[in-house]
């Protein structure tokens, strides 16, 4: 005959999850025994409990130059040859197939691999050089033209993934394979927060004009991967809340919400008391937040009191939610208010045909926004400390998809050399770094490779990327992967 109490061990034994089974073990006599062992694990990591000003590093590693990033991310592959990497000697050799020693039998994508002849197309725009740094930029880019001495230019980008999926979120989370934390997610977790009434990690999507048909972007992009769900990006939306829920409904005022979220997070507690899993503990602190947060988004995207001055120089289209404009006025009011990540992305940046009625648009859409944030952060001294970093996931080729003239003509996705610029941050300004061939095809100078330009980053926010790690799946796995990665000593002061 069994025993009740051998009834009640056995039902709530089936329904202990793994870390529910390793919380009761450490609770016993080989508990300290469990931790030594386990040390830095998943175990450790996922269920430490971030609070504000404290991240699981506790501090950084060292003394940082950047508090926080602001990452303006152009979705397509923006297209280098058109905007800063010039190649003067292209336009002597406009519809000449591109020689076989510079693509050297190199990877093509399904959409071009198939054409008969690789013409080369030299950029239809003008480009000048600008500043006391003499950086090269196109007519499309008026606006950072003006800025570029604030700039620090990477023309030597590089990556292996050459299709959008695989190439965002390979630059996004350091792994072309899904299920890994975005680096929003890494600096939540490992930097915890400034602000407790504002999510640590926002993304903003922005409306684009170019090309109609753009890739999806999906969620895990901003995914919190095997992290506690608490460092997730918080995605705001354009019209409505911008959170959803964020409003009571109707019949709901603050109180009886304040009582239900009390008897929510008891429940909560209770639950997580019998199975010990921390993605009750990351509920019950999402739930906190977003009550705080039902007094604090209303009053960050309230403009009212940016002066008029500050709105013209974001430009028109600021008045318009999710645009580009208005979402970089809203970076930068996140910025002040000690967001640790703002991801802003714009898509349409896929110009396989009719650049010459597409990126014209593309350009139009950020060019201005791009230039009154960086201007805006310095004038309040925010720029020191803050990161801004532009660019897509790779490149564009020098030659032609599709047909080719001198007014119009596309191109194909090139991860082999790209273009990005940063700003802030300890950054140095008014610098070009790294150099493609004369086609614009291969790196002949300075190569830097996404996982080292995500390596730098974190090293200018104080963080080791090799320390900032979790044991998942057998690895200690970390935003610049299990691959060699390098410090870019280079354009970082």
């Amino acid at each position: 005959m069994k025993n009740n109490n051998d009834t009640d061990f056995n039902k709530q034994f089936s329904t202990l999850s793994r870390r529910g089974f390793l919380k009761h073990a450490a609770a016993g006599i080989g508990g300290t025994a469990l931790a030594g062992l386990l040390g830095q694990s998943a175990y450790a990591a996922q269920n430490a409990q971030v609070q504000l000003g404290q991240g699981s590093l506790g501090s950084p590693h060292f003394r940082p130059k950047a508090k926080r990033v602001i990452n303006l991310f152009m979705a397509g592959g923006p297209s280098q040859h058109d905007m800063f990497d010039y190649k003067p000697k292209m336009k002597a050799m406009f519809g000449k197939d591109l020689p076989e020693e510079i693509r050297n039998g190199q990877r093509l994508t399904g959409m071009t691999s198939g054409q008969d002849s690789f013409p080369i197309a030299p950029t239809k725009y003008d480009f000048k050089q600008y500043g006391d740094s003499g950086a090269w930029v196109s007519e499309l880019m008026p606006y950072t033209a003006k800025m570029v001495d604030e700039l620090t230019f990477i023309k030597s980008m590089h990556t292996e993934a050459i299709n959008h999926d695989p190439a965002i979120t390979y630059i996004q989370t350091g792994s072309q394979q899904p299920g890994h934390p975005s680096m929003g997610s890494w600096l939540s977790y490992g930097l915890g927060s400034e602000n407790a009434n504002l999510p640590n990690f926002v993304v903003l999507h922005s409306s684009w004009t170019g090309r109609k048909t753009a890739q999806a972007l999906y969620n895990r992009l901003w995914g919190s991967g095997f992290l506690p769900a608490s460092h997730q990006g918080v995605s705001f939306q354009s019209t409505g809340d911008p959170i959803l829920y964020l409003t009571n409904a109707k019949g709901v005022n603050a109180d009886v919400r304040r009582t239900m979220l009390d008897g929510l997070r008891n429940l909560n507690q209770q639950h997580f008391a019998k199975m010990a899993d921390p993605s009750i503990t990351s509920r019950i602190a999402q739930y906190e937040l977003a009550n705080r947060m039902q007094s604090s988004v209303p009053e960050l995207t309230d403009l009212k009191k940016e002066s008029k001055a500050t709105l013209d120089l974001y430009g028109p289209d600021v008045h318009k939610p999710g645009t580009f404009a208005y979402n970089c006025l809203m970076a930068r009011r996140l910025a002040e208010r000690g967001v640790r990540f703002t991801q802003i992305f714009h898509r349409g940046w896929d110009q396989h045909q009719d650049i010459a009625k597409d990126l014209p648009n593309q350009c139009r859409d950020v060019d201005q926004a791009c230039y009154a944030l960086v201007t805006d952060l310095k004038s309040r001294g925010l720029l020191e400390d803050t990161i801004v970093t532009w660019g897509g996931e790779f490149g564009r080729t020098i030659y032609c998809q599709g047909k080719l003239t001198k007014e119009n003509y596309g191109r194909d996705h090139h991860p082999r050399s790209f273009t990005t610029w940063v700003a802030g941050g300890g950054f140095k300004p008014g610098i070009t770094y790294g150099e493609s061939d004369e086609f614009g095809y291969n790196i002949v100078k300075d190569p830097v490779h996404i996982r080292d330009l995500n390596r730098t980053v974190l090293h200018q926010l104080g963080i080791d990327h090799k320390r900032l790690s979790v044991k998942h799946q057998g690895l200690d796995q970390t935003l610049t992967g299990v691959e060699e990665s390098h410090l870019i000593k280079g354009i970082i002061s």
